[in-house]
């Protein structure tokens, strides 16, 4: 048996999973839900109140949005390269981009702070 912390849209579980006699299929009993690690936001004295993360794990493809630019709902900010797969990182709602956190580059991690904006 291996035990294994994974992250569904945000949420952490902890599940084991046993590998069942040469069927090739395995079970994962899921335990209850963990509070996923957050990374500590850079020092902005600029941040805005709106938090951008990362849903995945993956490296800083690039950066879409500079600070001050004006986004609408569904416009990428950051794209993410998760898995071989150029995954973009949309504002949530219109505003102003007020930080970016990250690099392009830089590995992330899901729950990421990776920019922040104002509405």
């Amino acid at each position: 048996m291996k035990n294994y912390t994974i992250t569904v849209n945000g949420t952490a579980y902890d599940v084991t999973v046993e590998e069942k006699g040469g069927s090739g299929v395995a079970t994962a009993p899921v335990a209850a839900p963990v509070a996923a690690p957050k990374a500590a936001p850079a020092a902005s004295g600029s941040a805005g109140s709106i938090k951008i993360e990362a849903g995945a794990a993956g490296k800083v493809f690039k950066i879409e949005s500079a600070v001050g630019t004006k986004v609408k709902a569904g416009d990428p900010i950051v794209v993410l390269e998760v898995m071989k797969m150029e995954t973009p990182v949309v504002a949530p709602k219109d505003g102003v981009v007020a930080s970016i956190e990250v690099s392009e580059g830089q590995a992330v991690e899901a729950g990421v702070l990776l920019a922040t904006m104002n509405e």
